[in-house]
Formats: C-alpha cells, structure tokens, sequence
C-alpha cells in the first residue's frame, strides 16, 4: 500500500531528515584508522538519543545495534563491534532515526585515511548514481526512471548496480511501500506521484553484482571479494521537484 504523504508530513520528516543529516556528518568524521566500528555505533546511538530522537535500526527484525558499519567488501547490514578500522578501508554509515513519529534513513561513505584512486571513484560513482536517481524522481515520471538513471551512471563506469536489495518508501515506518530499485528501464514501472517519499540508496560494487549474506544472518558481502560503497537519502516527490530531506 503506497502512502503518499501530506506537506505537513513531510515537514516533519524534514525535521527527522536534519536531525539524521547532523548525526550522520558527525559520525563520519570520526572515523579514521585505530577506531573501532563499535565506538561508530556508540557514539551515532549517543547522538541521536541526545536530539531527542530513536535509534530505530536497535532492536529491528533483531538488529542488534543503532548503526550498520560496513567496511570494503560488506555491501550492507555490517554489524559493528571490536574491529579496529585501518587506512585504505572504506566505510559505509547506514543510519536511520525517528523523530515524533516519522523516519528518516540515510548512508554515506567515507574513506578512512588515504585510500586508492580505484575506491575513490567507487565512491564518487556512487554518489553521482545517487544524484541521478534523485533528479529522477519528479510528479510525472516512473520508478523505472530513477533505477534507470543510477544504473547508467554506474554501468558507464565498469562498476555492477546490487541487485538483490533495494531502495524502499519511507514515512512513519522505515519500510513501506514501494520497493526502490537501483535499476530498470526507463518509461516503466509506478508513476510517481506528488507526496511520494522514498529512499533511494545505490549499492554499487566495483566488479560483479553478486552477493551473498554471512553466517551473521545480517552481513552481505559481495562474491568476488572487491570492494563496495552505498549512499542513500530520504527523498520527497514535490511539486517543485525532488526535495531531499536527509540533508543539513
């Protein structure tokens, strides 16, 4: 069921959005080589528990922390706990919060220390997929446009779009309707309607596409063993256009 949302709806989320933004830019900027991935989640729990908001990733479907830490390999849902970062790893941040009753859910990431020029592009490729996907998204077009643009943005670049997890709607729970691809044919797939608020989150892999979960339950790592990055904001189909709120 899609629930488009009010303009005072997304008001409030812009209200989480911010508040998610500042923890988030906090966090990332702790990370550094010699640090632990717990010390990430404690101080993200911290944080989002001091502006008054909930850790809503503690606790959900049995995650056990606030914050998924997600280093090279480990596309998504890394669980943070006694590994001690180096220089060279990328690090990818995926938070989410609820602040009176609506959800805000964003990713980024960061490179720790100097990293390669190869990681630095996978990187900056998924930051650019994540802004096509999101000029995409206007009153008018399709879903299939916004998988469409991030596909082609990361397809040009050699790199492989994940597959197997997706984007989602986003508004009083953190997942609703619909799911969000990060490919597709453009011209296809749900019209998108003003009120519409989705997550958009590229997982893009620098070789295959193929993924695959740890014993863990929750880590997915990629098959070959190469490196992956992921950025996600919570977006709002406008009028106007794409509105970000997950953003200072």
């Amino acid at each position: 069921m899609i629930r488009l949302k009010s303009d005072a709806d997304i008001e409030h989320m812009r209200v989480s959005g911010v508040k998610l933004a500042e923890v988030l830019h906090y966090v990332g900027g702790l990370v550094a080589p010699g640090v632990t991935t717990g010390e990430l989640d404690h101080a993200a729990e911290l944080h989002i528990r001091e502006c008054g908001a909930k850790p809503i990733l503690l606790h959900y479907m049995g995650y056990p922390a606030s914050l998924c830490v997600s280093v090279n390999e480990q596309v998504i849902h890394g669980i943070p706990g006694r590994r001690v970062l180096k220089a060279g790893d990328i690090v990818s941040l995926d938070l989410s919060l609820s602040y009176d009753g609506y959800c805000a859910d964003s990713t980024i990431t960061v490179a720790c220390g100097a990293v390669s020029v190869e990681d630095q592009h996978l990187i900056e490729t998924t930051r650019r997929g994540l802004s096509a996907g999101i000029d995409a998204a206007c009153v008018g077009s399709r879903l299939g446009d916004v998988g469409h643009a991030i596909q082609q943005v990361v397809e040009s670049e050699g790199m492989s779009v994940v597959r197997d997890f997706v984007g989602h709607g986003i508004g009083r729970e953190l997942h609703e309707d619909p799911e969000v691809p990060n490919y597709g044919k453009a011209g296809t797939g749900m019209l998108l309607k003003e009120g519409l608020v989705i997550a958009i989150e590229p997982m893009v892999n620098a070789g295959s596409s193929a993924v695959r979960i740890l014993d863990d339950g929750w880590t997915v790592v990629t098959v070959d063993g190469r490196k992956s990055a992921h950025f996600e904001h919570t977006v709002a189909v406008t009028a106007q256009g794409p509105l970000v709120l997950t953003q200072p």
